[in-house]
């Protein structure tokens, strides 16, 4: 270690440890010494590591344990090894830094040449931790006239300045590594100093130096930076990508070291504004130059100007580390210009929903009751993905392909909508004494001469069905529930109840209501939250469903449909940024993203599967099989809510991949996790092999719904 003949213990702590003998002796000597203090703080810190949240698995053990003592300070400090002191220190790093990023990043030895705007360089990077090793050079002592902008102090006055930072350092981090050369840098130490350096900062005051600097840098091949506290000014020189480039991006002219030593401050002045460019500098510091050998001793620095410098050449140091792009060049981080271009803020606004439509839809004849009723059936993210019309004395909805979704795998989501659209077209028919027969059409062009995947028609004729124009007056009253659940128990009656209901309509109906099994099925949607949370194409077609009141509220989201409470709200709002996606799945983070789901299933008193038989795959009729699966969906909902239940769908992302390969096209980065999901799940409600799932429902005992969503018009329908 070079220390230009100033002793290690200087600046350097020394490591003791209490169970070497020889360690042992020199602990109690010092104990017996006047006025040292010892402070044994390694169960503290231990209690502040278990309290983090995640820590990683240490390597190191309590062997490590070291009494830590300061001579200047006339302290020791009993620690625990450094792996645990670091995690515990650098934790509110993350995640600006994930943890893998500041291993990643101690891989780094900086040089710091010049310890005024040096000191508050060198003090932030060791306090960020982004480096593994720091060599200070100066050969220059604290005057009191330092103090502006130096955060020493008067105890430091007349102590090597290099000295001061690497004290400094070692009171945040002893374990860290650092080498000071006094002497400051010179032609003997010039190799020494840059010989395993990763970057250099060039902070010091004489300029045949600062050459000096950039001709080692630009010979090693490693980047320099350096700040000038005026307007923030910030120069990259990467001599690491630039081998033949000119020292200050060849602003010197040619100059020289020799043209450069020994200058006074004045002889230096012409020099610094070619430097650092007469019409880039602040009022202040250029008028001040004039004055210079006048009024003043040398060119003024601020302290805030300075601690300003040490964050933005960090933020260099970080992004050059991290092999991000950084080119050479310069620019500024002026907080003048910042303040003089202060604005206000757009003010947060109370979500203002306008009034619900004041009058309603004229229906002249029973057709369009009928297709008023298929239209308020249920759909993934209100879509709606449908046509309807009249045609030759038949209602007909066709499955629209336009209206899909990433989690809509062979339209079977639309399929299930369609069925649910036709029951309560089949519904109205019969309360209006028009039903005929019902038929599904699959197949694509040429088939029945339709050319949807599926399309289904209901003749209007001259029937009736009591037990089904009962549910008419109820499906116009059906609605989703996203109010937090009481957690009552339901009745196994009724549970019964909605389970004949389904058998009836040719379906199925698997539940859970254990606490247990419950907290099973809230872990595993919320995971397939997270997943399409994650997933760049599931969340923005999620977002896009979303509906605010500017929106066009006839189809998708009312949000206020989704029961946020203020807290959901405000991270809705972040939520919805596809960058901040981006990031948490670089960290391979996002459980939080489930909480939504998570929280309403805990506080649910029932999750519900509601099947039907399951066709085989690729089966020309699968698509009428789901929609018939629809009807059961929309008979169970009813009943459900007749029965006084609040009803939610919470169907995951899995819900409709039957074979291999469906979840590869949804999310090719998640489908491992969500084929595990989708198989755990199934067995939690044990779904048989011979059913597949229309939807799942979340049944609760909740509060009144605060909107229900709205629905496009229907053709031919005016107002009154």
């Amino acid at each position: 270690m070079n220390s230009d003949n100033i002793a290690a213990a200087e600046y350097r702590p020394l490591f003791l440890d209490e169970s070497d003998p020889e360690d042992a002796r020199r602990i109690s000597e010092l104990r017996a010494e006047d006025g040292i203090k010892f402070t044994d703080l390694r169960d503290l810190l231990r209690a502040e590591f278990n309290d983090l949240v995640a820590p990683p698995e240490l390597s190191e053990s309590p062997e490590l344990d070291r009494w830590i003592y300061y001579p200047w300070r006339k302290a020791a400090v009993a620690l625990p090894g450094p792996e645990l002191l670091r995690t515990v220190r650098l934790d509110r790093n993350r995640n600006k830094l994930t943890r893998v990023e500041q291993e990643k990043l101690t891989k780094q030895t900086i040089g710091v040449v010049g310890q005024s705007v040096g000191h508050a360089i060198a003090h932030t990077l060791a306090m960020e931790g982004i480096c593994g090793r720091i060599k200070l050079a100066d050969f220059d002592t604290i005057e009191l006239a330092n103090l502006n902008r130096i955060p020493g102090s008067l105890f430091d006055i007349g102590v090597n300045k290099a000295v001061v930072t690497a004290r400094r350092i070692a009171e945040i981090d002893p374990y860290l590594p650092v080498e000071i050369f006094n002497a400051g840098l010179t032609d003997d130490n010039v190799d020494d100093f840059f010989a395993d350096l990763t970057l250099v900062v060039e902070e010091c005051d004489s300029l045949d130096i600062k050459l000096a600097v950039r001709e080692a840098a630009k010979k090693y091949g490693i980047p320099l930076l350096m700040e000038t506290s005026d307007r923030g000014l910030l120069d990259i020189e990467r001599y690491d990508l630039e081998p033949d480039r000119e020292p200050f991006h060849g602003l010197l002219g040619g100059a020289t070291r020799a043209d450069l030593r020994g200058l006074t401050t004045r002889e230096k002045a012409p020099y610094v504004v070619r430097i650092l460019d007469a019409h880039g500098l602040s009022d202040r510091f250029a008028a001040s130059l004039v004055e210079i050998d006048q009024t003043l001793d040398s060119w003024p620095q601020l302290a805030g100007d300075v601690q300003l410098g040490g964050a933005t050449v960090a933020a260099a140091v970080r992004r050059i580390g991290l092999g991000g792009e950084l080119r050479s060049g310069r620019t500024r981080v002026d907080l003048t210009a910042c303040l003089d271009a202060v604005l206000e803020p757009d003010p947060v606004e109370e979500l203002k929903w306008p009034a619900d439509p004041a009058v309603a839809p004229r229906l002249s004849t029973e057709a369009q009751a009928v297709l008023a009723a298929a239209q308020a059936a249920p759909s993934g993210g209100n879509v709606q993905p449908w046509s309807l019309r009249e045609e030759n004395s038949a209602v007909v909805i066709e499955l629209d392909v336009r209206r899909s979704s990433g989690m809509d795998i062979g339209y079977r989501g639309s399929a299930v909508a369609v069925g649910a659209a036709l029951y309560n077209a089949r519904a109205a028919a019969a309360a209006y004494g028009v039903l005929g027969e019902a038929d599904l059409y699959t197949g694509g062009p040429g088939r029945h001469k339709r050319v949807a995947p599926l399309t289904a028609v209901l003749q209007l004729s001259d029937w009736s069905e009591p037990e089904l124009a009962r549910d008419y007056t109820d499906l116009l009253e059906r609605v989703t529930n996203r109010n937090f659940g009481t957690g009552e128990r339901i009745d196994p009656d009724v549970l019964e109840d909605l389970s004949t209901t389904a058998a009836k309509a040719g379906g199925g109906l698997r539940w859970v209501t254990d606490t247990d099994d419950l907290e099973t099925a809230a872990t595993l949607l919320a995971a397939s939250d997270q997943a399409r949370y994650l997933t760049p194409v599931l969340h923005a077609e999620m977002f896009s469903e979303l509906r605010w009141p500017t929106d066009d509220l006839r189809a998708g989201l009312d949000l206020r449909t989704m029961e946020l409470a203020p807290d959901e709200l405000a991270k809705l709002e972040i939520g919805g940024r596809a960058d901040v996606m981006d990031r948490i799945r670089e960290w391979d983070g996002g459980v939080a993203l489930g909480e939504y789901t998570r929280d309403r299933v805990l506080s649910a008193s029932a999750v519900v599967a509601v099947t039907f038989p399951a066709p085989p795959v690729g089966d020309p009729e699968e698509l009428a099989a789901y929609a018939r699966g629809g009807e059961t969906l929309q008979r169970v909902w009813i009943a459900a809510q007749r029965h006084g239940l609040a009803v939610q769908p919470v169907s995951p992302v899995f819900l409709y991949a039957r074979q291999t390969g469906d979840l590869n096209t949804v999310s090719a980065e998640f489908a491992d996790t969500l084929t595990s999901l989708q198989g755990r799940f199934l067995d939690l409600l044990g779904v048989p092999e011979h059913e597949t799932v229309a939807l799942v429902l979340r049944l609760s005992y909740a509060a009144e719904v605060t909107a229900r969503s709205r629905r496009l018009p229907i053709p031919g329908a005016g107002t009154r």
